[in-house]
C-alpha cells in the first residue's frame, strides 16, 4: 500500500532500540519505517530542529510517532509541510508557551521522582538520568528483569533545558492525532496523557496496567494504533 513514511522518535532515558519491538510488529506491513536518534538536548532549538532536518530529507508524506519526551519533539517538528499525522506513545504534547515541568505539575508527581539523578555539565547546565536501582520499577515495570537491567545501564540523559523550554506552535493544532498510553505509567502521570490527548482531540487507546514503555510490553497494540493512522492517512 502507498502511505506515509513512519518516523519513530524515542524519548528520554532511552535510544531508538526502545522502539525495536514496535518496529518488529510493523515489518509485516507494507510501510517504510525509520527510527532516527533524538539528541535529548533541548526542545525548540535542538531536538525539534534536528527532527525537522530528518523529515526534510524524506520524499513524500510522513507520520511522526513519538514516545515520552519524543512526543514533545514531534509536537515541535510536526509543523513541517510533509507531516500528515502524529501518534503519541505515552508522550508529552505541550501547547504553545507551555513547558513540560508546568504541564506535569498540574497532576500528581510521577513515580520516577525519587530516582531522578542530576548531573552537572561543564557549561553550567544540567542533565538527568534515572538511578539504576529504581529504573525497573519506575520506567519499565512490565518488562523482564534482564531487559530492564540493560535499559538502565544504557540509558541516555536528558538535558534539563528540555523540561523548561516553552513549546512553539504545536503541530497537533493542524494535524490528525492518535494517542496510546498505559494506565500504570510511572514516568508521566496518566492524568497528563488524558488531559493532553483530550485537548488535542486525539483518538485514544488506554492499555490497562501497562507501564511507560507500552511499545515494549504491548507492541501489537501500539502497532495497531500506528497502522490505523497509516490507513486513515493513505
Amino acid at each position: 500500500m502507498a502511505g506515509p513514511t513512519i518516523v519513530l522518535v524515542h524519548g528520554a532515558f532511552a535510544d531508538a532500540s526502545s522502539l525495536r519491538a514496535l518496529y518488529d510488529q510493523l515489518l509485516s506491513e507494507d510501510v517504510k519505517v525509520i527510527a532516527p536518534p533524538n539528541p535529548l538536548r533541548g526542545l525548540t532549538g535542538g531536538d525539534g530542529e534536528y527532527l525537522k532536518g530528518v523529515i526534510k530529507e524524506i520524499d513524500g508524506p510522513v507520520l511522526l510517532v513519538g514516545h515520552s519526551y519524543g512526543g514533545s519533539v514531534i509536537t515541535a517538528a510536526g509543523t513541517a509541510d510533509n507531516v500528515v499525522g502524529l501518534v503519541y506513545i505515552s508522550g508529552f504534547a505541550p501547547d504553545e508557551g507551555e513547558n513540560l515541568t508546568d504541564l506535569q505539575s498540574k497532576f500528581p508527581p510521577p513515580g520516577i521522582i525519587p530516582y531522578i539523578v542530576q548531573h552537572d555539565l561543564p557549561d553550567g547546565g544540567k542533565e538527568f538520568t534515572l538511578a539504576p536501582q529504581g529504573f525497573h520499577e519506575s520506567f519499565c515495570a512490565d518488562v523482564p528483569d534482564a531487559d530492564a537491567a540493560f535499559y538502565a545501564i544504557s540509558q541516555r540523559p536528558l538535558a534539563g533545558v528540555a523540561l523548561t523550554e516553552a513549546a512553539s506552535t504545536p503541530a497537533w493544532r493542524s494535524r490528525p492525532v492518535w494517542g496510546i498510553f498505559g494506565t500504570a505509567d510511572r514516568c508521566i502521570d496518566p492524568g497528563v496523557h488524558r488531559f493532553s490527548y483530550d485537548r488535542m482531540g486525539a483518538t485514544v487507546t488506554e492499555v490497562d496496567g501497562a507501564s511507560h514503555v507500552v511499545m515494549i510490553s504491548h507492541p501489537k497494540e501500539v502497532a495497531e494504533v500506528v497502522m490505523t493512522a497509516v490507513h486513515k492517512l493513505s
